[in-house]
């Protein structure tokens, strides 16, 4: 197993660790309805996917 030869310090653990915080998700509008939805994603209000009805929403 691999151990470490010298302790890092705070400061070059804290900035090896800068990437790490978490983003925001983005969203997109459905072409059909207008609804800000995930992309990639059936649309939960009218139930498309790529310009085509994939659920019945009623």
């Amino acid at each position: 197993m691999a151990v470490p030869r010298n302790r890092h310090s705070n400061a070059r653990k804290n900035t090896k660790r800068a990437h790490h915080a978490k983003k925001a998700k983005c969203f997109a509008r459905c072409s059909t309805c207008g609804v800000a939805k995930l992309p990639h994603v059936v649309c939960s209000s009218c139930g498309t996917y790529n310009k085509r009805e994939v659920i019945a929403v009623a």
